[in-house]
């Protein structure tokens, strides 16, 4: 089933893009059983023609640093979440996520974390922990943490 309709949309694609050129595709299993597909170009044909698995292994790995990269400034550096509107609030804003960025993965380099996320996680954990001790001592003050 999932060749047919592979094939049925390389026919639509090439259909729909006709006097675009030849496109190679690659399929990249992964550990849970699922795969993808990717289709790649290059404007000469020769070039295509030559592209190896591996390097297409290698722009696949380069690829996916930047999604991870435009991932992780989103999620742990806000680079999303402001509240501000003028260009200047903006460009300050932007600057001072890609600088904790460039912190998180200093910090990954020197070993200092294992990942990204790590340094958010522990801050959440001893955020609510704080939280919990002290509406738990104002709630039973007979409680000694």
């Amino acid at each position: 089933l999932v060749r047919t309709l592979l094939l049925l949309y390389l026919i639509y694609l090439r259909k729909a893009v006709k006097g675009f050129g030849q496109i190679k595709l690659f399929r990249k299993d992964f550990k849970k059983g699922d795969s993808r597909h990717y289709l790649m170009y290059l404007p000469e044909l020769k070039a295509l023609a030559g592209i190896t698995r591996r390097e297409f292994e290698s722009v696949h790995d380069y690829h996916w640093g930047i999604e991870s990269f435009h991932r992780a400034i989103k999620q742990v550096c806000g680079v999303g979440r402001f509240m501000v509107r003028e260009s200047q609030a903006i460009r300050n804003h932007i600057f001072c996520s890609l600088t904790a960025f460039i912190r998180l993965e200093k910090m990954r380099a020197e070993a200092m974390i294992s990942n990204w996320y790590e340094v958010q996680r522990n801050l959440f954990t001893s955020v609510i922990r704080e939280y919990i001790v002290n509406n738990l001592t104002s709630a039973c003050p007979n409680y000694l943490p």
